[in-house]
Parts: structure tokens; C-alpha cells; sequence
């Protein structure tokens, strides 16, 4: 049989256009799938957010985030030594400042912790309350969001303090005690809990 010109152009855009909705009805739910993969969920974000919860409230960082007038020392919280106070901007009082002591490195040859300008976190990141009780999980997790008490701090903004702010770094390289034994570490190395925060970030930042 004999096709004209005209025919065989015509067939062979019926086929060029089944083929492509073929190839658009084979790959397009997968596409869609995928799509759907990136996304980060609530319950993942909650998840992570625990993860994050149980660094914040790890004595490394919540010694310093307290609800009274001092900071805390030690694995068992205990009250900072030399009636250490609060003072202006949460750096101590005159004679007293905290970088009388706290130079910008650990000081393991006499037990000092130290990072560039430290300094107690401000009352209204207090993760304790006036008993030195730790605050629920709810409760950092609203303060932390919270951009009227946090600085002003978006989720990027959250994000980037935990990677690259030094009294955080330092919470997971916080060098020796006077006795000269490792202090402790939070149960996430700080690769982890950049990461965990990275996953709460971008699911929102969802409170339990």
C-alpha cells in the first residue's frame, strides 16, 4: 500500500503525540512523589525538634539559660562559685565580670571554660524557672520561637546561631574541669543537632 507525503506526516504526529502523553502519564506521579519526598513533615519537625530540646536543656547550655540572678555550674547544675551574679547584660557586676575569668578559650591548665564573649543568656530565654526547675519541652519550644524574646530570630536566624555562634560551639568542645577530667557532652555532636535543627526549621517549627 502507498501512503501520500501528507499521510505519513500526519500519522507520524498522532504517534509523536501519544507517545508523549504515554511518557507524561508514566513519569508525572513519580515526579509528583518526589515532590511530595522534599517536603518535611510535622511529625518529623517534632521530632527533631526533641532531638534539639535535648541539647538545649543539656547542663552545657542550660546552665546558662537560667530564671534567677546567677549561672549554674556542672553536671549537677549546681550554683556558680563566688556568688557570682547576673549584673547588666547578664556579664556579671564590677570586679566580678565573667571575662575576668572567661578569657575567649578553654583554660584547661586551671579548669576555666571560656569563648568569645561569654556571657549568661537573657532572661526571657530562660529554659528553668525560679526553682531551677527545667521547662517542658512546649515551653522552650514556644520561647525559642518566640521572636519577641529571641532576639528577633526567624528559623534561618535560629539555624545560623546554632551553627556558628561561639558559646554554642563551645557547649560541644567544653575542654577540662579543675581536676582536669573531660567535662560532658550533649547526647547530639554538633553535626547532629545542626542537622536536627535544620529538619525543625524547615518543617515549620512546630511546637509540641
Amino acid at each position: 500500500m502507498v501512503y501520500s507525503d501528507r499521510a505519513i506526516r500526519g500519522s507520524s504526529a498522532v504517534l509523536v503525540l501519544i507517545a508523549g502523553l504515554a511518557w507524561s502519564s508514566t513519569f508525572s506521579p513519580a515526579q509528583s512523589t518526589s515532590q511530595k519526598g522534599a517536603s518535611t513533615t510535622r511529625e518529623a519537625g517534632l521530632a527533631a525538634w526533641e532531638q534539639v530540646y535535648s541539647v538545649l536543656t543539656y547542663p552545657r547550655c542550660i546552665n546558662c539559660h537560667t530564671a534567677t540572678n546567677y549561672p549554674q555550674q556542672g553536671d549537677d547544675r549546681h550554683r556558680h562559685l563566688f556568688n557570682v551574679v547576673r549584673g547588666p547584660g547578664g556579664k556579671g557586676v564590677s570586679g566580678l565580670n565573667c571575662a575576668t575569668c572567661h578569657q575567649s578559650a578553654n583554660a584547661d591548665s586551671t579548669g576555666v571554660p571560656g569563648a568569645y564573649n561569654w556571657h549568661l543568656a537573657p532572661l526571657s530565654m530562660k529554659w528553668q524557672d525560679t526553682n531551677d526547675n527545667i521547662l517542658s519541652s512546649p515551653e522552650v519550644c514556644r520561647s525559642l520561637t518566640d521572636r519577641s524574646k529571641n532576639g528577633s530570630l526567624d528559623g534561618p536566624g535560629i539555624l545560623r546561631h546554632h551553627e556558628q555562634e561561639p558559646l554554642v560551639l563551645w557547649a560541644f568542645q567544653p575542654g577540662r574541669r579543675r581536676d582536669a577530667t573531660e567535662r560532658s557532652l550533649p547526647p547530639l555532636t554538633h553535626e547532629q543537632f545542626v542537622a536536627a535543627t535544620r529538619t525543625w526549621v524547615k518543617a515549620g517549627m512546630p511546637c509540641p
